[in-house]
């Protein structure tokens, strides 16, 4: 029964995927359209729409096997050997890079955030304690 559930499950996660292909063909977006699914999908657990026990186990299932997806787009570096010359070189370099650039942006702007909240409670705290002294 559960390998039932386990496909089932991760029909539910390829129908997702299905709609967005479907609708970055039918408006021509540019954003592919698994990516457009995936947002789907996001708004759906966000929103309670769908629960998380609805895919929970389809995609455990796909986690586990996750460094099996992965051989055939491996197999496609090797049938390209350019890629892995100075240009790759460069892809490799460029993605250190913006790596770290996303890194120390969200690094800053958790300190920001965790400031800003440090300093409403101590506003809170200022103003309950001002208050309960009249």
């Amino acid at each position: 029964m559960k390998i039932i559930t386990i496909i089932f499950q991760i029909a539910i996660l390829y129908a997702f995927s299905f709609i967005g292909n479907v609708l970055h063909d039918l408006f021509n977006l540019p954003i592919p359209g698994s990516i457009i699914g995936m947002l789907l999908l996001l708004v759906g657990l966000s929103l309670k729409i769908i629960p998380v026990r609805f895919i929970e186990a389809g995609v455990g299932f796909l986690l586990k096997y996750l460094s099996l997806l992965f051989i055939p787009a491996m197999l496609g570096i090797m049938n390209h050997p350019s890629l892995l010359s100075f240009k790759g070189s460069l892809l490799v370099v460029i993605t250190v890079i913006s790596t770290m650039i996303t890194m120390g942006a969200a690094g800053l702007m958790s300190q920001f955030l965790e400031k800003r909240e440090q300093l409403r409670k101590e506003k809170e705290k200022c103003s309950k304690h001002y208050s309960q002294s009249l």
